[in-house]
């Protein structure tokens, strides 16, 4: 039987927005599962208030109602405001990336990606007091996503919130709680600073095992020499009963990250692949069966792209779903032909593609081992397919599992191992981070930019586009079209076009019921006559007077925390250094200074959290084009 929580315990208070984060497998959406009372129990409680209404994003497909707009109203509750109540819905129907016509659609012709989004809405628009919602991100496109976030961080009740996108969770939740141990931990903030928290515990806990098993085996000499001597049995006696109470803790074990790097192939020279004016519709099935008349394509996905891609490239593929990012990266890996244009490759050039298609190819009947072994073409390097489904995380046994029972994560580490085993010099990366845990997805992360080779990558994970990308493919706006730059660059210069329709649902000042979603207009950066400049001139004065004294605060509590965390550290070396010496007025005298800076830091925390709110609020209504 597996343990995944013991002893574990969290309170969730008001208006709080908490995030929780583990390994895969630690018991997250089992949790879930518990509070709704889909899952039993062995011991304890979950106490959830009279009459207090939870909403959960349901993966359990079930429509009754003819269009997605029915469907989506469905969960309002009827009053006198009913047709604000449906305005409300559809906006957050736009937000998570339907259209007009989509609206009129039956619920059962969508994608299982829409009818998931589906769902989501309805679980949103029913305005629970409680939001569980597990893996929200998985999907929605980098667009939706970023709607998503700014509609949760205005959410006036509570969330309890799993995802594996850092980047995402950083943004919404208000707080952290790491399932670490089969123990929960939270803290108020990000979850870098519940690694931070976690990483002091442990390293607290280990010098603290490391100083009792040496008083220990100090004291079992004591026993053993003086345990046959009579005059001394009364202190034998207690030395025994203080040994026992030494020790007796688990040994804290080491805990396996997903840690591995790409296999380089050499390139001599710059250029990879060009592709020169390349055009891609997929072909129509014609009905009639007429086989001499020409074929029939749907819309376009790509029209006349030209780009070169060269040695070292980290080129981020991005835009909303359904574009034709996964195209490209297939037409890349001669999986589809184009239906014009030309790509041509290097001869010197060996692709490794991490994609849907490929996982889906991997053999059911094959172990762990033997499927990756598969992509070895050395015979005598076979024995290396067992060290890869180690560094996979599949050791001993695991390693003799079978594909067919292994979740969609277990068989993207399959892949990643299938990936491994050859030497490549460019990598096409298909939506790597889906069903990696926040460890994994930064051991990927490291890896990529350990690696010297070119990576073309299709993600939404906006962390790993910040960490990764110095030139974007961008499908957005019905284009195509290539940007030189990193995508915070792309942020701050271009911007995705929903996000600057006028009118639209993430532009407009809509008021959905106690969720306010409000982006001022932005003030144009070319003004077109002198009073336009003047005009100008004076609102980023008043935005400087506003903001410039606020970031200074921000960042003087940043150094004061600083400080008070380095004061902390220092307090917790002293008490390690008095438990070793057994100097109890020292421990007591530390104990205390502790607690206060404890609390000095948390009231620092608390001052620099309310700052950074009032300077994101002034950002936001101070915006700058």
């Amino acid at each position: 039987m597996q343990v995944l929580l013991d002893n574990a315990s969290m309170l969730v208070a008001n208006h709080e927005r908490v995030g929780l984060v583990g390994r895969n497998g630690c018991g997250k959406s089992t949790l879930f599962k518990m509070i709704l009372g889909q899952e039993c129990i062995d011991g304890g409680n979950i106490d959830i208030p009279k009459g207090y209404t939870i909403g959960y994003l349901q993966q359990h497909i079930k429509f009754t109602h003819p269009t997605v707009h029915e469907e989506a109203c469905s969960v309002l509750k009827v009053n006198e405001d009913g047709w604000l109540e449906e305005h409300k819905v559809e906006a957050i129907l736009f937000g998570l990336g339907f259209d007009e016509e989509s609206m009129h659609k039956s619920p059962m012709l969508l994608s299982g990606g829409f009818q998931i989004r589906l769902n989501l809405a309805k679980v949103l628009a029913s305005e629970p007091d409680m939001l569980l919602l597990d893996e929200p991100t998985n999907y929605l496109d980098i667009v939706s996503m970023r709607w998503l976030s700014r509609f949760l961080r205005t959410w006036k009740g509570e969330v309890l919130l799993i995802t594996h996108d850092h980047h995402f969770m950083d943004e919404v939740c208000t707080h952290t709680v790491g399932i670490h141990r089969h123990k929960m931990r939270k803290v108020k903030g990000s979850v870098e600073k519940l690694r931070e928290t976690i990483a002091e515990e442990e390293e607290v806990a280990m010098r603290t095992q490391e100083n009792e098993q040496r008083k220990k085996e100090q004291l079992e000499k004591v026993i053993e020499r003086f345990r046959y001597k009579a005059a001394k049995a009364a202190m034998v006696q207690s030395k025994i009963k203080a040994a026992a109470k030494l020790a007796t803790g688990e040994r804290l074990t080491h805990e396996r990250n997903l840690d591995f790097s790409f296999k380089e192939a050499e390139f001599p020279g710059k250029r990879m692949l060009q592709i020169h004016g390349l055009h891609f519709a997929y072909p129509i099935r014609d009905e009639n069966g007429d086989k001499g008349a020409a074929p029939k394509f749907g819309p376009e996905l790509i029209t006349d792209l030209e780009m070169e891609v060269f040695k070292g490239d980290r080129i981020a593929i991005i835009g909303p779903n359904g574009r034709g990012k996964t195209t490209l990266l297939n037409l890349i890996a001669k999986e589809i032909e184009p239906t014009q244009g030309t790509i041509n490759y290097n001869p010197n050039l060996k692709i490794n593609y991490f994609g849907q298609t490929n996982i889906n190819r991997l053999n059911l009947e094959n172990t762990v081992e033997e499927e990756i072994a598969t992509a070895i073409a050395d015979v005598s390097q076979k024995s290396r397919a067992r060290s890869l489904a180690g560094l996979m995380m599949f050791s001993g046994d695991n390693a003799m599992k079978k594909i067919k029972v292994l979740s969609g994560g277990e068989r993207s580490r399959v892949l990643l191992g299938k990936i491994l085993a050859n030497e490549s010099n460019m990598l096409l990366l298909d939506e790597p981070t889906n069903h990696l845990d926040m460890e994994s997805i930064e051991s990927l992360i490291d890896a990529l930019e350990d690696y010297e080779g070119t990576a073309l990558v299709v993600t939404h994970d906006e962390e790993l586009l910040h960490a990764f990308a110095n030139r974007l493919i961008v499908f957005d706006g019905g284009k195509c079209r290539v940007f030189e730059g990193s995508y915070a660059d792309f942020l701050e210069k271009v911007g995705w076009a929903s996000e600057k329709k006028p009118g639209g649902a993430n532009s407009a000042n809509i008021k959905v019921s106690n969720i306010d979603v409000t982006d001022d207009k932005p003030v144009s950066s070319t003004p077109r006559t002198k009073e336009d400049r003047r005009v100008r001139a004076d609102y980023i004065a008043e935005r400087s007077k506003v903001i410039k004294p606020l970031e200074k605060e921000v960042a003087r509590l940043e150094a004061e925390i600083a400080k008070a965390e380095a004061i902390g550290g220092e307090l917790e070396a002293k008490l390690v250094t008095a438990s070793e010496s057994g100097d109890g007025n020292a421990i007591t005298a530390i104990a205390k200074d502790m607690d206060d800076n404890k609390k000095q830091t948390e009231e620092l925390y608390a001052a620099w959290e309310k700052a950074s709110a009032e300077l994101e609020a002034a950002k936001d209504k101070y915006k700058l084009d």
